[in-house]
C-alpha cells in the first residue's frame, strides 16, 4: 500500500509485493495493456507507458514480462477493455483513502471496494472528498546501501534534471518531482545505473494521521488487506501514518 513516504513503509510495501509477486506483475501487465492501447507500444512516444515501465523494474518485474506485456497489448485487438475508476473514502478516525482501479466490470469492482471499506469500520465518499488532502508527485525513493553516489551529487543531479525536492533520510535518498517532470528525472537516475527502491506517480498526503487506538488499526489494516486481495485495485493511498 502507498501511504506515508518513509523507505520503512516502502521496504515494507517491496516485502509484502515480493510474497506476491504474480499479483503485481499481474497488476503492471494490466496498467501496460491500458497505456499501450492508449498510446501505442513505444514507450519513446507514450510518456504514461514509460512512466508505468519505470515502476514495472522498480518493482523487480523481469524486462522478458515487460516486453511480453507489451508485445500482447499491441496485437490483442480484442482483449478487455479495462476503465480506470477512482473512489474515495473515510477510514477509522477520518484516515483518508484512495482507491485507483482498472476493471472491466464496474459494478463488481464499486461492490468490492465498498464491501473492503464497510467492513473496515470505514465508508466510501464522493469523488473529490479525500483527493485534495494529497498532492500528485513523482516519487523516487533509492536505498543509501545500494547508491554510490554521494549525497550532495546525487542532490544536484535530481535537481539540475528538474526534480522540485530531495531529502535524505536515515536509510534512503526521497526525490520528488511534479508529474510532467518525473521521466526526465527518471532517466537521468537509470543513465547513472543508480538501482531504485520505487518509482512512480504517487499521491503524497499533506498531513498525516496517528491512530492510537489497537481497534482502529486493526480495522485500518483489514480496509487495506481486503483492498489488496482484489484483482480490480490497482493502488491505495492514504495518510495513515503506520
Amino acid at each position: 500500500m502507498s501511504g506515508h513516504s518513509k523507505f520503512a513503509n516502502i521496504k515494507h510495501k517491496k516485502e509484502k509485493n515480493d510474497a506476491a509477486k504474480g499479483k503485481i506483475f499481474t497488476r503492471l501487465g494490466r496498467e501496460i495493456a491500458v497505456a499501450v492501447k492508449e498510446g501505442g507500444p513505444d514507450p519513446n512516444n507514450n510518456s504514461k507507458l514509460k512512466d508505468i515501465i519505470a515502476k514495472a523494474k522498480a518493482n523487480n518485474m523481469p524486462n522478458a514480462n515487460i516486453e511480453r506485456s507489451i508485445k500482447n497489448a499491441a496485437g490483442d485487438t480484442n482483449g478487455a477493455n479495462y476503465e480506470a475508476l477512482q473512489y474515495e473514502g473515510y477510514g477509522p478516525k477520518g484516515i483518508a483513502i484512495i482507491v485507483t482501479t482498472l476493471t472491466d466490470n464496474k459494478n463488481r469492482t464499486a461492490s468490492n471496494v465498498r464491501n473492503a471499506f464497510t467492513k473496515g469500520g470505514g465508508n466510501v465518499g464522493t469523488t473529490g472528498c479525500v483527493s485534495y488532502m494529497f498532492d500528485q508527485k513523482g516519487q523516487i525513493i533509492i536505498d543509501k546501501e545500494e547508491c554510490e553516489m554521494s549525497a550532495d551529487d546525487l542532490m544536484l543531479l535530481v535537481l539540475d534534471a528538474g526534480a522540485e525536492d530531495f531529502s535524505e533520510e536515515e536509510d534512503s535518498f526521497e526525490i520528488t518531482t511534479a508529474p510532467d517532470d518525473f521521466s526526465k528525472v527518471l532517466e537521468v537516475i537509470e543513465e547513472e545505473k543508480i538501482p531504485m527502491v520505487s518509482a512512480d506517480v504517487t499521491m503524497i498526503p499533506q498531513t498525516f494521521v496517528t491512530l492510537t487506538d489497537e481497534q482502529d488499526i486493526k480495522m485500518m489494516n483489514r480496509i487495506l488487506d481486503l483492498l489488496d486481495e482484489d484483482d480490480d485495485v490497482q493502488e491505495v493511498f492514504h495518510n495513515w501514518d503506520e
